[in-house]
């Protein structure tokens, strides 16, 4: 399937109208049907585009969480601990503060599970792989450590889902969401050092 990045406006439309649908009802209540009828358009329009409700929502997490600044950031830029730190806490900040983040958490909780104890979902591959890709180049400019770098990825990937999931549940006077932010900062880059 062709990435929404390389459709027309008309997919950016559609985009549009499935977020808007979501936010509205929620991911499990809403339908091709619905996307189709908010965004002024047949059914049959929506499912040439993508298959189903999983496909649609993949590219709108793609394009609303913006995983791929990762993957889009020029190799010098990516290379060094500082910088895939700021894109990595900018894109789990991303993630955390999102609308459609809180509309799932709020209405759909049961839809994370699966991405959280059995498997991964493709904006986890994306992340993983721009990682990766990241660390690796990181290790031949010498400024992050030795190790596998799938195995850097994986554990920088499952120290930003937790923050993206339970630092509401640290929140109170003592401790903000500016603090979680610096704290997970620190965490990957001292980890990545």
């Amino acid at each position: 399937m062709t990435s929404f990045r390389n459709g027309s406006t008309d997919d950016e439309n559609l985009l549009d109208a499935a977020r808007d649908c979501i936010l509205a009802v929620g991911w499990r209540r809403t339908t091709m049907t619905d996307v189709a009828r908010r965004s002024g358009v047949s059914r049959m329009t929506v499912y040439r585009r993508w298959p189903d409700m999983a496909a649609l929502t993949t590219d709108l997490i793609d394009r609303e969480f913006g995983l791929d600044d990762l993957v889009l950031l020029p190799p010098s830029a990516t290379s060094d601990v500082a910088s895939i730190t700021s894109a990595t806490v900018e894109i789990t900040t991303r993630v955390t503060d999102h609308a459609l983040f809180h509309k799932v958490v709020d209405v759909d909780p049961e839809l994370l599970l699966p991405y959280l104890l059995e498997e991964r979902g493709e904006p986890q591959e994306l992340a993983l792989a721009a990682l990766t890709d990241a660390i690796r180049q990181g290790q031949r400019h010498g400024d992050v450590r030795r190790g596998r770098p799938e195995v850097l990825a994986r554990s920088v990937l499952l120290l930003c889902q937790g923050f993206v999931l339970s630092s509401a549940t640290m929140a109170d006077g003592r401790y903000s969401e500016r603090i979680a932010r610096r704290e997970l900062a620190h965490a990957i880059a001292a980890y990545l050092a």
